[in-house]
């Protein structure tokens, strides 16, 4: 069976192409591929009057276990060196926790010596932009809080330029950005088409968990 809207859901995205996957979720609002954007649509999507707010989409990977296409639903996020424990009704309307932490960053993660400094520092598996500021503004609001998010960039991999290039402030991808930047870097063309490729994987496991296929 899909899953059922989560009643009076709300969910937080970075892109424009994840809040599409999430339309039938709940209220979904999209923060742009930004820590500010997160920040501010986390805090407006907590005042809409929500009663449970969802983080929903791609997510790093930090863990070498964890391969592109792999179910992120963590058990807490961690946050400014603080555990902020997930919903237990929202874990079990999930399917429950698949990795025990996911961990909030201020940026995105370019380097696999980053990542490799993060997970040994932090124990979690996963990274992302918008679950952290989902979490504590679901803590200071005192509504329910979880994450459903998949792998695009594993932890072995460096991000190419275009990768960063590309969101504009409203998190859509820009073809244009990507290509400018390929013409400057034209050796990060492979890179970038890995990525391309996981980027489809994790999409398809989101839809996957959705719509009740389960994960590939």
């Amino acid at each position: 069976m899909p899953l059922s809207a989560f009643p009076n859901l709300g969910v937080l995205t970075g892109l424009g192409a994840e809040a599409r996957l999430a339309a039938g979720l709940g209220q979904v609002m999209t923060g742009g591929g930004d820590r500010a954007g997160a920040v501010r649509a986390a805090e407006k999507l907590v005042r809409s009057g929500v009663s449970a707010v969802l983080s929903f989409g791609l997510a790093g990977g930090l863990s070498p276990g964890l391969k592109p296409g792999a179910l992120v639903v963590p058990a807490a996020v961690l946050v400014d060196g603080e555990r902020i424990d997930c919903d237990p009704r929202l874990l079990a309307w999930l399917g429950g926790a698949t990795v025990d932490l996911l961990t909030d960053a201020p940026a995105i993660i370019v380097s696999r010596s980053a990542k490799s400094a993060m997970w040994a520092a932090s124990g979690a598996a996963a990274v992302d932009l918008e679950s952290g500021p989902l979490a504590l503004a679901a803590a200071r609001a005192g509504i329910g809080f979880a994450v459903l998010r998949a792998v695009c960039d594993p932890a072995a991999r460096d991000l190419p330029p275009a990768a960063l290039a590309a969101l504009d402030s409203n998190g859509a991808i820009g073809g244009l950005r990507i290509a400018q930047s390929i013409l400057r870097h034209p050796s990060q063309l492979p890179t970038l088409i890995a990525l391309g490729r996981d980027a489809s994987r994790a999409r398809r496991t989101l839809v996957a968990v959705t719509s009740g296929t389960g994960a590939p």
